[in-house]
């Protein structure tokens, strides 16, 4: 399998200072970064989204929506962490992507922001499936932006006792999992 180095925008779905999904997000930075793929980790928090309303998009686009989508354009693949929320992907992740899929400042469709390009999804929940069906939800709406998901996922489950006092994992083999994903990410 070849492997190329990707330039890749991460992100967790999570807004909370402390969420199991930007630790998540953090590690697998540090894993791909290891790998020597270039990452942009973002916080969603510098880039506050209204609620996509298409009367607001009528009016004028909104500046975080222009900036975020620059950033998308240029990375050439994704890296997401997301919750579950009562077994559904996040209005955050929802939103997010919402907003990105609408028309480019150039006039051309927001899904050239993600054709021919690969995402990673992950989850981090306290749960036993660790955000399973988030991803199996997600996994289906970013195809539909002409994505192509990475096959390979990872669900952390137990995430209020996986990570260390400083963030990192208390179990290695939780970096392993993420390396696989990184690794079809890499050979897309």
């Amino acid at each position: 399998m070849t492997q190329s180095k990707k330039k890749i925008l991460a992100f967790a779905g999570s807004l909370r200072a402390d969420s199991f999904n930007k630790k998540l997000i953090q590690n697998a930075v540090k894993i791909a970064e290891s790998e020597g793929h270039e990452v942009t980790l973002i916080d969603l928090n510098d880039f506050p989204l209204p609620i996509y309303n298409g009367d607001i998009e009528d009016a004028g686009m909104p500046d975080k929506v222009r900036e975020l989508q620059a950033l998308f354009a240029k990375h050439d693949s994704f890296l997401i962490a997301t919750p579950e929320y009562n077994g559904a992907v996040p209005a955050l992740v929802k939103n997010t992507l919402d907003w990105m899929s609408r028309s480019l400042e150039n006039g051309d469709s927001g899904i050239t922001l993600f054709k021919g390009k690969v995402v990673g999804i992950i989850s981090a929940s306290p749960g036993a499936l660790g955000g399973l069906r988030a991803l199996l939800a997600l996994r289906d709406q970013l195809a539909k932006l002409s994505l192509w998901v990475a096959p390979t996922q990872f669900a952390l489950s137990k995430a209020h006792e996986a990570f260390a006092e400083d963030g990192s994992f208390k179990d290695e083999e939780q970096a392993k999992r993420i390396k696989a994903v990184i690794a079809d990410m890499a050979a897309f």
